[in-house]
This record gives structure tokens, C-alpha cells and sequence, in this order.
């Protein structure tokens, strides 16, 4: 199962009102984020197991709901966590300091909300199940202030679904899938990964697990991406263009929804 996704001829229909569009965006949410004329080129997209992350924050409104049984795109497949500008600690961009303040104590209900359109905002409650506890709103303040995309926050999160999506659809979400409740070597994933988007980018893919007492749990994938996210930039390109990196924990369960 998966969630709709915004047709080409309305994602392309759109990008030519994204630069009048940011300049409200930052009028609208506090006027921390400021346009920028390049759009990072080296990034990593997050992509959590919601039920893996549920395990050990069972009392967060997403995992209530997830445990509860009423997420079940969450409950068979990936889920968005973030989309990361490069390299580590570039974050944080153009933001107030009472806002990053508020951001690292955890405050994230009185954070500026990143300006989406109705449509990304409807996506965004499935594909990212942590909007309910506003990861949104840390996601675009601490990292997609740096993306610096000229749509501002609808774009940057248009573009980290649009990857995510495409991911589900693949070889490596219907391995995922078929794979509930067992262990999986993460180099068999990484395997999805070349015969989806092309040999090599297995090797730009990193796992992190998460022990749940005696279970070993994948917790999250990470994927490496280098070059402008574009409507028509083809995913298998992004990821062979970044750099290879170790594979991070090398086995782990599919977690399925509810506490175990």
C-alpha cells in the first residue's frame, strides 16, 4: 500500500511559482529562512521503520496510533525521517537563535511551521507518521533550511517524498514488505537497491540497527545522493554519484507494528 503521489504535470507546474512563493514562505514562518541561490547538491535522504522506532517511543502520538493498528502504510513500509543537506552539521541555516533554542529543547509544537501546500501537508500525515509530534517542523528548521530550494519548504519536502516514494514502490519495498516479522542481511537490501536503481548503489546505502532486548532491530536507511534533486533527475543517478560507504549494521528484523 502506498500513498498518492502528485502528478508530473503538477509537480512541474509548480516550480515556477517556488521563488515568489519562498519569499512568503519566510515572511509567513518568522522570516528565519532566507533563498538562496544554489540548492545543496550533496545530501542524504532518512527513511525510518516506523515500528522499529515505536518499539523504544511506544507513548508518541504516531506510535500509539501505529500500535493501535491504525497506520498501516506505516506498519509495511518505509517512512520519511529526513532529507539532509551535506556534510554533517550543515544545519541550522539563516534560523533565529530562539528557534534553534526552542528546536534543541525538544519544542517543536512552537516551532515556525515550514509553509507547505494542502497537498504536501496530506502526504506528509502518512508518509511521515512523526507529524504527529511535529518532526516536520524540526525536520525543515534544523535541515531543510540549508536544502535551499527555491520552492522553500513545500519544495524541499515535495522533493525528500517524491525519493521516498519511489523507493517504496521498488524492489526494495516489496522485499521489505514480504519480510515482516523476519531477520533480513542488510546486504540482501542492498541488493533491491542495485537491481532497482542500478549496480552501485547498493554501496552509497547504510543501515542503523537498534537492540529491542534480544531482537536486533533495523531502525533506519540511509541513503546517500549527490547532485541537484530535480522533477526529472532520475534516483539511480543521485545515489551512484555519492560516495560508497560502509554498510552499518550488517542484519536485522523487520520489525512488525505493535510492541513485542
Amino acid at each position: 500500500m502506498t500513498l498518492s503521489v502528485k502528478t508530473p504535470m503538477a509537480w512541474a507546474g509548480r516550480v515556477a511559482v517556488r521563488s515568489l512563493c519562498a519569499l512568503i514562505v519566510a515572511a509567513l514562518s518568522g522570516g528565519f529562512y532566507t533563498a538562496r541561490a544554489s540548492e545543496s547538491e550533496d545530501n542524504l535522504l532518512a527513511l525510518t521503520w516506523q515500528p522499529a522506532f515505536c518499539e523504544y517511543r511506544p507513548n508518541k502520538p504516531e506510535c500509539i496510533r501505529l500500535n493501535a493498528g491504525q497506520l498501516p502504510v506505516a506498519a509495511r513500509q518505509l517512512s520519511l525521517h529526513g532529507l539532509w543537506p551535506q556534510p554533517k552539521g550543515n544545519d541550522y541555516c539563516g534560523v533565529l537563535a530562539a528557534d534553534r533554542a526552542l528546536d534543541e529543547n525538544g519544542d517543536w509544537a512552537d516551532l515556525p511551521d515550514p509553509g507547505v501546500d494542502a497537498a504536501t501537508e496530506a502526504e506528509l500525515k502518512t508518509a511521515m507518521p512523526g507529524t504527529a509530534s511535529f518532526l516536520h517542523r524540526h525536520e525543515w528548521v534544523k535541515h531543510g533550511t540549508c536544502y535551499r530550494a527555491a520552492g522553500g519548504g513545500d519544495e524541499y519536502f515535495d522533493d525528500a517524498l517524491r525519493l521516498m516514494e519511489e523507493i517504496n514502490r521498488s524492489a526494495v519495498g516489496a522485499f521489505l514488505a514480504d519480510r515482516v516479522g523476519r531477520e533480513v542481511a542488510t546486504r540482501d537490501i542492498r541488493e533491491k537497491f542495485d537491481a532497482a536503481f542500478g549496480p552501485g548503489t547498493g554501496e552509497r546505502v547504510a543501515f542503523t540497527c537498534r537492540k529491542d532486548g534480544e531482537r536486533l532491530l533495523i531502525r533506519e536507511v540511509r541513503i546517500g545522493l549527490r547532485g541537484v534533486i530535480a522533477t526529472d533527475a532520475a534516483l539511480g543517478d543521485l545515489i551512484r554519484a555519492a560516495a560508497a560507504v560502509p554498510i552499518g549494521c550488517g542484519r536485522g528484523i523487520v520489525d512488525p507494528a505493535g510492541l513485542q
